[in-house]
């Protein structure tokens, strides 16, 4: 073989082996590498190899992935977020997602919590900050006194509902993003309606979190409402069996299970007893949703002073403006009690 043939194969081959590596560069950036659509979940301060577990599923191929992302830098920051991954799209374009920090945000909901604690587990299972890391942000001292909240009154300042966030929002963020829908939620008509009652916020909230406690019927928590306030007008205690039965929880343990109040139990030291306590309580006794704070706010008007639960319409109230006709549904109530054998 003379030489310039030589030439023109050593250029040839060398010609074969760009084009190959040119071909393979560009197949591991620019061919389509995803094979399902879904979400990855990326967590604070994750490392590649963190990352490759998540988003392995979604990949044919994780080595081309592993080594793009060192291309182009991307292992320098790897954002945290809930990222929508789409089916057939390139390394490239994964990554160009990846590093926007462009999230999917998750619907945050919540609702019938009886403590920090059961909301902060409740949230926990939504957005990435831990349980104890957003309890500890809700009982933070100086915010609280900051915001003339307590640790038995800020429980109040969650309105239960369904809110966006993004799923890597720490726990600060949630607690501060919460205090602006509190205010955002009150401003306005709300604030103007507990002023005409001459109740704060927090008072609402308390008789709110009875109303709600008494009865799961929204269409009957206006009715409720106003029979509290009608009491309070005349001076008279609220007598709520609902704040007994939080007193005797406070003294006997979450796990105590009250189905019926019983006279002794009306006695029981506590300033959440509203038998022995006028007015409402310091606090609210539950999460009261939307219905019931406005129930309160937007009574309805009428004669009522007196309630006991309902046996011929199951999860209803009988009502009574005397207290000749309440004895009269109390005792039939009572004996429908006697008849199920519920005794405690």
């Amino acid at each position: 073989m003379n030489k310039k043939k030589l030439i023109l194969l050593i250029i040839s081959l060398l010609l074969i082996t760009g084009g190959i590596l040119i071909y393979n560069t560009y197949n591991k950036i620019y061919a389509v590498n995803t094979i399902k659509e879904g979400f990855v979940f990326i967590k604070t301060n994750s490392s590649l190899k963190d990352l490759e577990k998540e988003i392995a599923p979604f990949l044919k191929d994780t080595e081309h992935f592993n080594w793009v992302a060192n291309k182009k830098k991307y292992t320098e920051k790897i954002r945290a977020g809930k990222f929508k991954i789409p089916k057939g799209i390139s390394n490239n374009d994964l990554i160009n997602l990846l590093r926007s920090g462009k999230q999917t945000p998750v619907q945050l909901i919540f609702n019938n919590q009886h403590s920090l604690e059961g909301l902060a587990g409740r949230v926990a299972i939504q957005i990435e900050a831990d349980s104890i890391s957003i309890l500890n942000a809700m009982k933070d001292g100086p915010f609280l006194k900051e915001h003339q909240f307590t640790l038995k009154s800020a429980l109040g300042m969650y309105v239960p509902n369904s809110y966006e966030f993004y799923w890597n929002t720490t726990a600060e963020q949630f607690r501060d993003r919460m205090l602006t829908e509190y205010n955002r939620f009150w401003d306005g008509q709300r604030d103007f309606q507990a002023k005409k009652l001459n109740l704060s916020r927090t008072k609402v909230i308390a008789l709110a979190s009875i109303v709600q406690k008494e009865t799961a019927k929204i269409s009957e928590r206006p009715i409720v409402a106003g029979l509290y306030l009608n009491r309070i007008k005349r001076g008279w205690p609220l007598q709520a069996d609902p704040t007994v039965i939080y007193a005797l929880k406070e003294k006997y343990g979450e796990d105590f299970i009250v189905k019926r109040v019983l006279l002794k139990d009306l006695t029981i030291n506590s300033h959440y007893n509203t038998y022995i306590n006028k007015g409402i309580p310091p606090t609210l006794i539950a999460m009261p949703d939307i219905s019931s704070i406005d129930a309160v706010l937007f009574s309805k008007k009428h004669n009522y002073y007196y309630m006991c639960a309902s046996v011929d319409n199951i999860g209803f109230h009988e009502f009574a403006n005397s207290l000749n006709q309440h004895n009269r549904n109390a005792r039939k109530y009572q004996r429908w009690m006697n008849q199920q054998g519920i005794n405690r």
